[in-house]
């Protein structure tokens, strides 16, 4: 393939990306072409490798993430970025934060469990959240009375955070204990960049006692 054709589609990639505001995989970005012209899924991945080089010295980078590739701007470059935009990023309590790595590290997890580990009771406000934004899911239910419902992260949370799988979570051994865990998770989430007009500031219910960490860390 000559290099007039790989350069016809890089424009043609970046366009769709730039269009498509979200994510889009490998084989979505396949299916932007009739099927007699359909690149070969390894000149797709050259043309997406040579993309991500252009980005190099430049504000914004080409990304891969769950759900597939995106532009996004560097994070160096956010606090200015930032200034665009009148409305604070929303802030998370520290209960929330909690409750969502220990999904994300224990899953699949039931509330109970959560209740267990952080020794006071989850609020409903907070499950709530987590649900509406997409990052975690019910993905069954535990075989003991009551059928409790089982917790897990979705392909939006590894998005939302950069990732491209649970593998790059930090490791367990580099966290000392729940509440290091809530920091580095809002320290991640201060540093994301929302380009869609930002949510009303999310306001949970306080746990029964919000303020109480249990002695029990993550193994």
């Amino acid at each position: 393939m000559n290099e007039d054709t790989i350069r016809r589609l890089q424009a043609i990639v970046e366009a769709a990306l730039l269009a498509a505001g979200r994510p889009m995989s490998l084989e979505q970005l396949r299916e932007l072409f009739d099927e007699d012209e359909r690149p070969a899924r390894q000149v797709m991945e050259h043309v997406l490798f040579q993309l991500e080089q252009a980005c190099e010295g430049r504000g914004f980078e080409l990304r891969k993430v769950a759900s597939g590739y995106r532009f996004q701007v560097r994070q160096a470059y956010a606090p200015w970025v930032a200034k665009l935009f009148e409305e604070k990023p929303q802030r998370y309590s520290r209960a929330l934060l909690e409750t969502l790595a220990l999904i994300a590290y224990r899953q699949p997890i039931t509330r109970g469990e959560i209740e267990d580990i952080r020794g006071v009771t989850v609020s409903s406000n907070i499950v709530r959240t987590l649900l509406e934004r997409e990052w975690v899911r019910v993905v069954g239910h535990r075989d003991v009375p009551g059928r409790p419902a089982m917790y897990a992260t979705t392909r939006q949370f590894l998005d939302y955070f950069n990732l491209n799988s649970l593998d790059q979570l930090p490791p367990l051994a580099d966290i000392r204990d729940l509440e290091e865990i809530g920091r580095e998770v809002e320290k991640t989430i201060q540093a994301e960049i929302e380009f869609d007009t930002p949510d009303s500031p999310v306001e949970d219910e306080p746990d029964q006692d919000d303020t109480h960490i249990d002695d029990q860390t993550l193994h």
